[in-house]
């Protein structure tokens, strides 16, 4: 059975950080040296701390090895494991609000609550009985049982569990009450009420429906003006660029002649 080894590693840029190493067969039957990321040694002052980590890790290189049969991992193990491998720079699968979006998630709600628990003990009945005990709103409700599923469905692709108890909790996304839908009128109102930049921003948002993060990253190169069209090609979340979070986000966006001419107007004002 391979524990692996952890290592601190010294970069040209930025801080060191603590490495996971271990050997793996290759096709041909000779072995292959692996190597992974655990974090920065701002992050992790040990290799203790560092250690702590591998658990998913050694688990997963190990998932032949008879000697684990019957050894079951916490849930916050599992959240450790699903960080190193999904939530990463180099996973460009995942956009950075969604790998946010699940951090923040797991941190605040999931890991404090179920972290201690061992796979096997986490049931859905408890689950469901949390949740609808949770002052939150149902859709944040859903939010937090879709990503206990996620990494439930993590654990069973890398085979460090065999099932996912999350798929039968129950828990609506339904709103408590209606969203307030501003009128036309309103609408009106309130971009004559903003300074241009900013009133340029909310005409684009009303009459496109783009996303705040796809919004911000917006470039004159974007708009065919010969066309009237957008072309929505990134987004920005906390000053990170990256991709759009759905394919169809970058479709092109048709645009009114009203929104042209603003867009003119706005052109003829700034470079940027």
């Amino acid at each position: 059975m391979q524990q692996g080894s952890v290592i601190r590693q010294h970069r040209k840029i930025g801080p060191d950080v603590w490495c996971f190493r271990w050997w793996e067969a290759g096709p041909n039957g000779n072995r292959v040296h692996r190597r992974i990321v655990l974090g920065t040694a701002e992050q992790m002052r040990d290799a203790a701390s560092a250690r702590q980590l591998t658990f998913g890790l050694v688990q997963e290189i190990n998932t032949t090895d008879i000697r684990l049969t019957g050894i079951s991992m916490t849930l916050a193990q599992l959240a450790d494991h699903f960080h190193q491998r999904e939530l990463g720079r180099s996973n460009g699968r995942i956009s950075y609000s969604t790998k946010r979006a699940y951090k923040g998630y797991l941190d605040k709600w999931i890991v404090p609550r179920w972290g201690s628990y061992l796979l096997p003990n986490i049931k859905a009945v408890e689950v469901e009985l949390w949740l609808r005990n949770l002052e939150r709103a149902a859709g944040t409700c859903c939010k937090i049982r879709n990503v206990m599923s996620v990494l439930f469905n993590h654990a069973r692709r890398y085979d460090l569990y065999d099932r996912n108890p999350i798929q039968w909790v129950r828990q609506s996304a339904k709103r408590r009450s209606t969203p307030d839908v501003l009128t036309s009128n309103e609408v009106r109102h309130l971009l004559g009420a903003l300074k241009p930049r900013e009133r340029m921003m909310v005409l684009l948002d009303v009459a496109t429906g783009l996303r705040q993060s796809e919004l911000f990253a917006l470039k004159w190169k974007d708009v065919d003006f010969k066309n009237r069209q957008l072309w929505v090609t990134r987004s920005i979340v906390q000053q990170v660029v990256g991709n759009c979070k759905t394919e169809a986000s970058q479709k092109p966006v048709p645009l009114h002649d009203y929104l042209i001419s603003a867009l003119r107007g706005w052109h003829r004002r700034t470079p940027f």
